[in-house]
């Protein structure tokens, strides 16, 4: 393995698979350590519910840079973000349960990843793992509903602290966003991890700023 040009801690992976899962060869090189940390995540996301709902979606920040928080060219945005999301998730559960004591739980673990496109243009690439059993999609693409598209179009606008009707356009789900994965079924594993093999690309990242540019759930 390569080491990376500007972060040397980092070693870079040219193959078409890794550990016995393919990656989106085109979008290459990849970071290795970031394929380790998202296979992991995979791995531990499936030994808590054993059929998990992933979601893949970006995060743009407002155009206008007068409206950005203090610290938005930091990650304390993307830290906010998944923390709000997770609490919505665990506020919704709760509700759940309240009106069927059979609703299933779900753990929220995510992963992301920063980059800098055209223009010095910061986004993130997001993903969540959640329970099957407790969602298995996104909802309808209408702010006001009870769903999972709401729910990160409002974690979005609580970390940049903007109006949610602001925050709606910023949030992007491209194709091929959601995929359910199972314990036992090799396939459904692969085909998402070559989608989410992307977020580990190292092109488009930055180093030697103070922000890293990977990160995810504790396992």
């Amino acid at each position: 393995m390569k080491r990376h040009k500007t972060n040397t801690n980092l070693s870079l992976h040219y193959n078409d698979t890794y550990q016995g899962l393919p990656v989106m060869v085109s979008k290459g090189p990849f970071v290795a350590n970031h394929l380790f940390e998202l296979q992991h995540l995979m791995v531990s996301a499936l030994a808590r519910h054993h059929r998990i709902y992933a979601i893949r979606f970006d995060l743009r920040l407002p155009e206008d840079k007068s409206t950005h928080p203090i610290d938005a060219l930091t990650n304390n945005v993307i830290q906010r973000f998944y923390a709000s999301y997770k609490k919505k998730i665990q506020i919704d559960r709760k509700r759940a349960k309240s009106v069927n004591n059979r609703a299933h739980g779900s753990t929220v673990l995510y992963a992301w990843a920063r980059e800098i496109a055209s223009r010095d243009q910061q986004h993130y690439h997001g993903i969540v793992f959640l329970n099957h059993d407790a969602y298995n999609s996104l909802g309808t693409f209408e702010l006001g509903r009870r769903n999972n598209y709401n729910r990160l179009v409002e974690s979005w606008a609580s970390a940049l602290k903007i109006p949610v009707e602001k925050a709606a356009g910023l949030v992007h789900i491209p194709e091929s966003a959601t995929y359910r994965i199972d314990i036992d079924d090799r396939e459904s594993q692969k085909s998402f991890f070559r989608r989410a093999s992307y977020i580990c690309k190292a092109a488009t990242k930055q180093y030697g700023n103070g922000q890293h540019g990977f990160g995810c759930s504790r396992c």
